[in-house]
């Protein structure tokens, strides 16, 4: 297991070196960098992606290549402004000396700071983070809790009325998407047409820091009900049919077969044998399923419930093209994400020790 996990850990490597790659190359090919950022800003134009937008011909009239010219509606501006800017950002330097300086600084997990916020990005991230955390671990425990019951009680009826109007309801919320669903909660329950039950908007409330302690958990849980449940929705009901099919397929086997006639229990056959086989798949997926809620649908319900998460300040930052929270996010995130795939395989051991991914792969 050791040389599995030891290549595992040399694939991160060239792996994530190709995200950023990618991504680097795909970002100098799209208008509106920084410096034009900053141009729009001192000509009051607002938006930088109205000088792209509006009129081709125009646009194109503005677009000029000589010396510090290049950049959409820099006309007027002082050369050496535009140098400035570019020193700045440091975008005097060749495409490809920016990015091996970057990637030697992301190695020492040197991010950087925000261009507009001022702010180093590790601890802009870790500011932002708990919001992400709070939906992504709720938003998974809840799903975990639901799904399990409900997809043993599916298996143990299967073709029954329960399980049929279960697997329709369930098909329903996975068809609905996470948005639309926040949206919905928002008009039924925070004020939007009907009762006005739970807050509009935030993690806590104004007056949190003057609350007990007592005051403070109950505050917590009141703002975050909506968000959780909007991004459990589609979770739930995959996990709820992924854990149906697995007791399924374990029920059908021989060993099952083998443990009724011995004369055992129906319940005794299925908690003290089929569980531990059927919810392999399912336990040790936990990581990835908290991994996906965490990054997968935080961006829509972050804005959606204003809160300030990863999320949003990812969403933010690539709009604002700033480029050290874009890269230093992507970086980080795909860094958890490859390795809680490998945190995925050594949870499938610890759940069920005969799996051996060495030989496997021999």
């Amino acid at each position: 297991m050791g040389a599995y996990i030891l290549r595992r850990l040399l694939l991160i490597i060239p792996t994530l070196l190709g995200i950023m790659i990618i991504n680097f190359a795909l970002v100098q090919f799209v208008p509106g960098g920084p410096v034009e950022q900053i141009i729009a800003k001192m000509q009051g134009e607002g938006d930088v992606f109205e000088g792209f937008s509006g009129g081709g011909a125009d646009a194109g009239g503005e677009m000029l290549s000589q010396g510090s010219e290049k950049y959409v509606g820099a006309r007027g501006l002082p050369p050496e402004l535009i140098k400035e800017l570019e020193e700045q950002f440091g975008l005097d330097k060749p495409p490809v000396e920016r990015f091996i300086g970057m990637m030697w600084n992301y190695a020492r997990f040197d991010f950087g700071e925000s261009y507009f916020r001022k702010i180093d990005v590790t601890d802009l991230v870790l500011e932002k983070m708990p919001v992400s955390i709070t939906l992504g671990l709720w938003s998974t425990v809840i799903a975990y809790l639901i799904s399990i019951p409900l997809g043993i009680s599916k298996a143990v009826r299967d073709g029954s009325p329960f399980d049929t109007w279960t697997s329709g309801a369930i098909i329903i919320a996975y068809a609905i998407p996470a948005f639309l669903f926040a949206i919905m909660l928002l008009v039924l329950f925070a004020g939007g047409s009907y009762w006005k039950w739970f807050p509009l908007r935030g993690l806590t409330s104004d007056d949190f820091d003057q609350l007990s302690a007592l005051g403070k958990v109950g505050d917590y849980l009141w703002h975050i009900t909506l968000p959780v449940l909007a991004s459990t929705i589609s979770a739930f009901a995959t996990l709820t049919l992924l854990t149906k099919n697995s007791f399924l397929d374990e029920i059908k086997k021989h060993y099952v077969m083998t443990a009724r006639a011995k004369g055992l229990s129906e319940k005794r056959v299925l908690y003290g044998h089929v569980f531990r086989n059927a919810m392999l798949i399912v336990i040790a997926g936990f990581p990835a399923v908290f991994i996906g809620v965490f990054f997968g649908g935080s961006v829509l319900i972050e804005t959606i419930f204003s809160l300030d998460g990863l999320g949003r300040l990812g969403f933010e930052a690539a709009v604002g093209r700033d480029y050290p929270v874009m890269f230093g996010t992507l970086f980080l995130f795909g860094l958890i994400g490859l390795v809680v795939g490998i945190i995925s395989d050594l949870m499938y051991v610890l759940v069920d020790p005969r799996i051996d991914f060495e030989k496997r792969e021999g």
